[in-house]
Parts: C-alpha cells; sequence; structure tokens
C-alpha cells in the first residue's frame, strides 16, 4: 500500500533499528500527474538525503516536512548519516495501456518436447519516462544468452527518455515529425553501453508521439529479424528490415564493404544474423558485422484513421506472413469489439496462430491498437 514510510518504528513499512532514524522519518509515494516516484521527509530530526543533497526541511528543528524529491533508479537515499538505502525501479508491474496487448511463449523444442530457455523479452513504456505524449515498444530476441537482451530493455529506453527530456530535442522531433537522429543515437548510445562479448540481441524499438490533436506519429529502428507490420486504414507498412545474412538487403550491405558473402553462405562467423547489439568479439573478428540501425520513415496517425502494430521476434515471422498476422488482428479486433481485455486477447490470437505452426522459437509480440490507445489516461491527460 502507498505510500510508503520509512522509519525507526512500527508501523512504518520499512523499519531501520538505528538511533538517528526518526520514528516516522520519511515516505516514498507515486504522483500521478507526473508519473514519477518521490521522496519527501516527514519533519524528521536527522534530515534526508537524495545523493547527498538535502531534500529535509531547511529548519530541521521546526520538524516541518520538506519539498517532494523526484526518485530515479540508482538513487542513493541516507536517513540520518548512516543509514542508506538504494533505489530499485523496475518496470515489471508497470501497467499496460488500453489498446496494447503482449504475448510470450518460449515455445517447446521438436525433439525433446521441452521448453526452450527463453531469451526474448519484451518492453512498454507509455509515456517514456519523464517525456509526456510520448511512447516506446520494443522486443529484444537474446542469443547465447538473455544477458544482451535484458541489458540493451534497460539502457535504450534510458537513454531514449534522456534525449527527450531535453525540450529542445523533443520539439525537434515533434516539428520536423522525424526521430531519426534521436533513434539512431540511442541505438549507438546503448551499444556503446554493453559490454557482451559473446552474447547478442536483436532491437526492434517503436516509438510513438502525439500532437496536440492526438494525432499520432509513429517511427520504427531495428537491428536483426525482430520485425514490426503497422495497418493504416487498410494498408500494411513494413516498418523494419530484415537484417539476417540470407536477405538481399544486407548482402547488398556486405557487398559494398569490399568483402562480399560467397554464393550460399547465409552465415557470418556461425552466425545467421550481420546486425545485432552485442557480440562484441565477433565484430572485432569481422568489420562485416554491424550495429547500425534501419531507420523507417515516419507514419502519421490522424484521428481518422484506423491504426495498429504488430512487433515481435523471429518466432511469428518464421511461420506467419506479415498478411497473414494483419489478417488475423483484423479478424481479432472484430471479434473482440468492445472486450476491455481485447488487445491483450488479439495478441494471443496471434501467438496461437504461431504456436499451432510449431514455431520453433521462442515468440513474443505486442500489438498496439492506435485507435484506443489515444484515449488512454497515459495520453489523455
Amino acid at each position: 500500500m502507498l505510500p510508503i514510510t520509512l522509519g525507526r518504528v512500527p508501523p512504518s513499512d520499512l523499519v531501520l533499528k538505528d538511533s538517528e532514524v526518526s520514528g516516522k522519518h520519511a515516505q516514498i509515494n507515486w504522483n500521478a500527474k507526473t508519473l514519477k516516484w518521490e521522496l519527501v521527509d516527514m519533519g524528521s530530526l536527522n534530515g534526508t538525503f537524495l545523493n547527498s543533497q538535502a531534500v529535509h526541511h531547511p529548519d530541521a528543528e521546526s520538524r516541518h516536512w520538506g519539498e517532494p524529491a523526484e526518485l530515479a533508479h540508482g538513487d542513493i537515499i541516507t536517513l540520518g548519516t548512516s543509514s542508506k538505502l538504494s533505489v530499485q525501479i523496475t518496470l515489471q508491474n508497470q501497467r499496460v495501456p488500453a489498446g496494447v496487448g503482449m504475448a510470450s511463449d518460449p515455445m517447446v523444442a521438436r525433439r525433446s518436447g521441452k521448453k526452450l530457455p527463453m531469451e526474448d523479452i519484451s518492453f512498454c513504456q507509455c509515456p517514456l519516462q519523464g517525456v509526456e505524449h510520448f511512447g516506446l515498444f520494443g522486443i529484444f530476441d537474446g542469443h547465447g544468452g538473455d544477458g544482451a537482451a535484458k541489458a540493451v530493455s534497460k539502457i535504450l529506453p534510458e537513454n531514449l527518455g534522456y534525449m527527450l527530456s531535453h525540450p529542445e530535442t523533443k520539439e525537434r522531433v515533434q516539428s520536423c515529425s522525424d526521430a531519426s537522429d534521436v533513434l539512431r543515437y540511442a541505438f549507438t548510445l546503448t551499444e556503446d553501453a554493453i559490454d557482451h562479448q559473446y552474447e547478442g540481441c536483436t532491437g526492434t524499438a517503436l516509438l510513438i508521439w502525439f500532437d496536440q490533436n492526438k494525432d499520432c506519429f509513429a517511427q520504427c529502428a531495428n537491428l536483426g529479424d525482430s520485425a514490426c507490420v503497422m495497418s493504416v486504414n487498410g494498408k500494411t507498412i513494413d516498418m523494419t528490415e530484415d537484417h539476417r545474412v540470407a536477405s538481399a538487403t544486407e548482402r547488398a550491405r556486405i557487398a559494398r564493404t569490399g568483402q562480399p558473402l560467397k554464393d550460399g553462405e547465409v552465415r557470418l562467423n556461425g552466425l545467421n544474423l550481420a546486425r545485432m547489439f552485442g557480440d562484441k568479439f565477433l565484430k572485432e573478428q569481422d568489420s562485416r558485422f554491424s550495429s547500425e540501425p534501419y531507420l523507417s520513415q515516419a507514419v502519421r496517425i490522424t484521428k481518422a484513421c484506423t491504426a495498429f502494430a504488430v512487433i515481435a521476434s523471429d518466432g511469428l515471422w518464421d511461420v506467419i506472413s506479415t498478411k497473414r498476422a494483419v489478417q488475423l488482428v483484423v479478424e481479432g479486433t472484430e471479434r473482440y469489439s468492445g472486450d476491455s481485455a481485447s488487445a491483450a486477447k488479439v495478441a494471443n490470437r496471434v501467438l496461437d496462430e504461431a504456436r499451432s505452426l510449431r514455431t520453433k522459437d521462442n515468440t513474443s509480440l505486442i500489438f498496439v491498437d492506435f485507435d484506443i490507445l489515444r484515449t488512454d489516461p497515459c495520453i489523455a491527460k
């Protein structure tokens, strides 16, 4: 239950046996307006500090409450001089917005019949932390383990959020209706930040933003073979590029490096992907590997449009075409129209199809119904 009270004695939610901590020292609460966690000193005797900065009332002896201070992942709270708490903020229990459905299944290995280890990570944050009217949806499909996928799913949103928190950057994206530079730089910063030598992952990130008229813009960046497809007024739009070694576009890119692939060669150093996050050892061995993302054009979705997006790992696209995926979504939205859980049911309907076709890889997907999403409080506030 909120708020969370920190103090030396019960009924504090977190009891700290420290003589410098007051009976009711501080509290942590969720600000529904700013969508941020906040720390408040409750008139403690020995003060409350956030990253060594005082957040208690200037006149400590007055026992007045301090002003709320926003919390971020990694912050250090100090009560008095010795009791320290590390702030760990995760998105595991974040509310999924209306109109968004998420589904995943590690699937079963065909030979052994056992569940495959899950290396897919799905991400949904709307609004993007600290950035009103922007949202981010992503699929990160790991190989060699889930370490790179977990790292990228944390670092990439943080990079995008930090960049778009600068008013001039946010205004430039909104005025130009183009986030190419922001997405490209966020991918570069994320690749530089991870140090996974023998693990890697795909990355497909769909950035959306709404203007004052609630018209929506969607733009995608991707590495690897996780893909995103959109449907706007019945027109299918591929938002990603296939970066498997066997794809024509990737073979053409590799040829331009001066080291073309041989006929029939569909792997580089054992991998079927030529672009990915991580795999630093392989990238040092072979310069044909790349972490340069493909960037789609921004798609405008007016209030008069009917539009949705499907983002999924290759476990789905190995057995279902984009045309079939769009058809399944259209049928599902008609079947579940008016159901408050329609988005989740549509996502699971598509997943069920991949399962019935016996895909042999982890399968994760995110379905975004823009017609419903624009009515969610994360947008309509």
